[in-house]
């Protein structure tokens, strides 16, 4: 019987995908992603127990002979010897002068790197001003305006400048009332357009406008992403900066060029001779 039950295919149980409304909140968390944040979880909390534990049941008159040949610094921390053998001073002036050269070279590729991001972001807002620009011409030549009568439509040219043409008439359209034999509605706005047609030229612009907005988040994405890189690259470059100012004072005062504070916390400076 079991192997019966067993041969009767089931339903295959998955776990449920991202909601497409929440992809910008990241990646959905599964339940072995939960799984192994609680096992990190209870393992630092195991590991800080021992410690409370171990510190709790601490002898303070706890002593050993190796307690004798130890150091340890101003903060507490434990001195030892890592088996490294100890460089003269000759060598270890000449390996901060290639570090000196290692940051030079380093700074100017992130110089570099910088300007041009620069350009490109400049470029970019340029680009962005001229579309916004266009787009703006394009909205107010698409603007229609409604007069009440033919006088008034024939005014409104005149003021504006442009001929008295059909396309122009036909982008004035004229609102006033049916009835009156004085002041007929122009033959261009007579015909009523078909409504298949008119909800074709709806769904058009409809996708026209989508395509559009798709295009400027788009647009404003890349802008974000160049200037976050703009920003790295600047900070980049700020700490090599303070990285070879830091190096240059050290080895001003390994070679005894500028003063400084010693191993006992003393400060000295160089005696300069008197004038």
């Amino acid at each position: 019987m079991s192997s019966m039950r067993n041969a009767i295919q089931r339903r295959n149980h998955r776990e449920r995908a991202q909601p497409a409304q929440r992809e910008k909140w990241g990646i959905l968390e599964k339940h072995r992603d939960y799984s192994l944040r609680a096992k990190d979880y209870n393992e630092k909390k195991k590991r800080i127990r021992i410690l409370r534990e171990k510190a709790a049941e601490k002898n303070p008159d706890e002593f050993n002979y190796g307690m004798l040949s130890s150091k340890t610094d101003r903060y507490g921390r434990k001195i030892q010897d890592r088996g490294n053998p100890t460089l003269s001073q000759d060598a270890v002036k000449l390996l901060k002068t290639q570090d000196a050269g290692y940051l030079k070279t380093m700074i100017q590729q992130t110089r570099k790197k910088r300007q041009k991001m620069e350009q490109e972001y400049l470029m970019s807002q340029s680009e962005n001003i001229l579309l916004a620009e266009g787009d703006e011409e394009a909205r107010d030549n698409q603007h229609v305006k409604f007069v009440a009568s033919t006088e008034e439509q024939h005014s409104v040219d005149k003021v504006q400048g442009k001929q008295d043409t059909p396309t122009a008439q036909s982008a004035l359209q004229w609102t006033g009332p049916s009835s009156n034999t004085n002041n007929p509605p122009s033959p261009l706005h007579s015909k009523e357009k078909d409504p298949r047609q008119l909800a074709r030229q709806q769904e058009e612009a409809m996708l026209t406008f989508k395509n559009e907005r798709v295009v400027r988040k788009l647009r404003k994405r890349r802008e974000e992403i160049r200037l976050s890189r703009l920003n790295a690259l600047k900070a980049k470059e700020g700490d090599l900066l303070a990285a070879e100012h830091q190096l240059d004072h050290q080895r001003a005062r390994m070679g005894r060029s500028v003063g400084g504070v010693n191993q006992k916390g003393v400060k000295w400076k160089i005696r300069e001779r008197k004038r």
